[in-house]
């Protein structure tokens, strides 16, 4: 008996009519075997272009306008995909989100996945039609078309997979599976057969750009098995598991990085209860992710409060301390937007120790200093500064030895 597939093409593999074609082959082999479900992106570098567009009239679009624009970009893909398949005998046919009722709440742009309609989905499938579905874009409860971030079609397709009881969500890329780390810096990073979905949503929400860190928060919370590979090869990619594979662990799985951050110091700020409440609250409620947070200890009653966010969400978060001010005092206000974040991820951190001693070690005799240190169970992550970013991988990357 067949099994249900959901296959998701970023942009790249989309991102000529050539290319198409070749996605088309690709999802015609694959159907002769299994039913198949395709997700799409736009065609590359299409979304960059609208965005431009629409910055022609400011830079502050309105939010509803931006996202029912950029959500074009889809539409042309999967009708395109649709018409190659055709031209190869399958039958497919396109489908927008609102056609599928992809439902999400109504924050543009940042929009979260609410429910899928797998009876029209599964209906189709049942027809003998592969369906080609948009990705990145939803609908709110009044029918306005919504945007869900950046590489948001990963999520698209996760959530899909999990309501129609798909047993694998393939998502296909440009590159051949996950390193170790980025092989444009470490040129003998090594590609993962398997990695474990918490080792993967730790990666992915530390930089790794491989997958949108809510298409794995997806995969995991409904337990949908997800594999990376490229559509421009054979290369059989790699695997996220559910599970660890009962082996001894590798110490570190991967380096991931992000220079995109801008680190905040509330200096001099009074140590009160519900002072942290009171500066990260207005900051959640403007949907914005806070990630390393340090508060130092207090000396006469005062201390410093330390965080960091992604450097898009500059002038929100300018704007919210500033509003705050009358409820929480401190002395000075200090921006560093010449950092970066590099963490080491592994499940095995949670059985060996010595993990951040080595790396504190290689990072001194290197001269790379750690402004800022965070960890969890499976993670390490350091604060630096951004110029060193490269080389701080480099180091770690040879320290570890994930090359082997």
């Amino acid at each position: 008996m067949s099994e249900i597939i959901v296959q998701k093409f970023g942009g790249t593999s989309v991102g000529t009519v050539e290319r198409i074609n070749a996605v088309a082959d690709i999802i015609k082999n694959s159907s002769k075997s299994n039913k198949i479900i395709v997700v799409v992106s736009a065609m590359g570098g299409e979304t960059n272009k609208l965005v431009n567009l629409a910055n022609h009239f400011g830079n502050n679009p309105d939010k509803r306008e931006f996202d029912a624009l950029v959500a074009t970009g889809e539409t042309v893909s999967s009708a395109l995909l649709s018409m190659a398949l055709h031209s190869k005998g399958v039958k497919a046919r396109s489908y927008s989100a609102s056609q599928i009722s992809i439902k999400t709440t109504n924050t543009y742009s940042k929009a979260k996945i609410l429910d899928v309609d797998a009876k029209k989905i599964l209906e189709v499938l049942d027809n003998n039609t592969i369906p080609i579905i948009t990705g990145f874009q939803g609908i709110t409860e009044s029918g306005d078309i919504t945007t869900l971030g950046r590489g948001g079609s990963d999520t698209t397709a996760v959530a899909i997979a999990s309501q129609v009881g798909a047993c694998r969500c393939d998502i296909y890329t440009d590159v051949d599976g996950i390193y170790t780390t980025d092989p444009k810096i470490v040129t003998n990073a090594k590609k993962l057969d398997s990695i474990t979905m918490e080792e993967m949503l730790e990666l992915a929400g530390q930089g790794a750009r491989v997958m949108q860190t809510r298409a794995v928060e997806f995969a995991n919370k409904f337990k949908v098995p997800v594999k990376v590979l490229s559509s421009f090869s054979n290369s059989s990619g790699t695997l996220i598991t559910l599970k660890e594979d009962g082996m001894e662990n590798a110490l570190v799985s991967g380096i991931a990085f992000q220079k995109d951050q801008i680190k905040y110091t509330l200096h001099g700020i009074g140590d009160t209860p519900g002072t942290a409440y009171k500066i990260l609250g207005p900051i959640s409620d403007a949907e914005i992710e806070v990630d390393v947070i340090v508060q130092n200890v207090s000396v006469d009653g005062k201390t410093d409060f330390t965080f960091t966010v992604s450097s898009e969400e500059k002038e929100t978060v300018n704007k919210i301390i500033e509003s705050i001010r009358d409820r929480v005092e401190f002395k000075e206000l200090i921006v560093n937007s010449d950092i970066a974040k590099v963490s080491l991820v592994g499940v095995g951190m949670r059985s060996q120790a010595g993990v951040a001693s080595r790396a504190f070690k290689a990072l001194s005799e290197n001269d790379v200093n750690i402004q800022i240190i965070c960890t969890s169970e499976i993670k390490l992550t350091m604060v630096i500064d951004k110029s060193l970013t490269e080389k701080a991988v480099k180091v770690l990357h040879e320290e570890f030895e994930l090359e082997k």
